[in-house]
């Protein structure tokens, strides 16, 4: 059961192997993701992680603290590159339960290893009903 104030952290793969073999899935194959040393020759720190791929990590990190649940919406907020190879932790809480609708809404984030913000957001999760 989901309630007010739960949290969970969860660490994010994004090893250059899981880049990898997840941008060309996303047709996002691109050098900026997939090679430090390109990606560094065109102004990055280092290949970055896809946006599209941080949200799905948050998905998946909210389908594993609550299974059964359905992802209704995520909202993202992208405020810095996250690097590939990096070892990033992600944390989740909830901030609102509607009993009556049977949603949450929970807080996400994920830090660097320096405890950078790099992505932020918000999802709201139909809850599994009892039976």
């Amino acid at each position: 059961m989901v309630e007010f104030g739960d949290e969970f952290e969860f660490e994010p793969d994004v090893s250059m192997e899981t880049v990898r073999r997840f941008t060309p899935a996303a047709g996002m194959n691109f050098h900026r993701f997939t090679d430090h040393e390109k990606a560094r020759a065109d102004g990055l720190p280092g290949a970055i992680v896809p946006g599209i791929m941080s949200q799905g990590v948050l998905a998946a990190a909210i389908h594993r603290f609550a299974p059964g649940a359905t992802l209704r919406k995520i909202d993202t907020v992208f405020r810095a590159p996250l690097l590939v190879d990096s070892r990033p932790v992600g944390r989740g809480v909830v901030t609102h339960v509607d009993e009556d609708a049977g949603t949450a809404e929970i807080d996400l984030t994920i830090v660097n290893e320096a405890g950078e913000t790099r992505v932020l957001g918000t999802a709201v999760v139909a809850l599994k009903q009892a039976r």
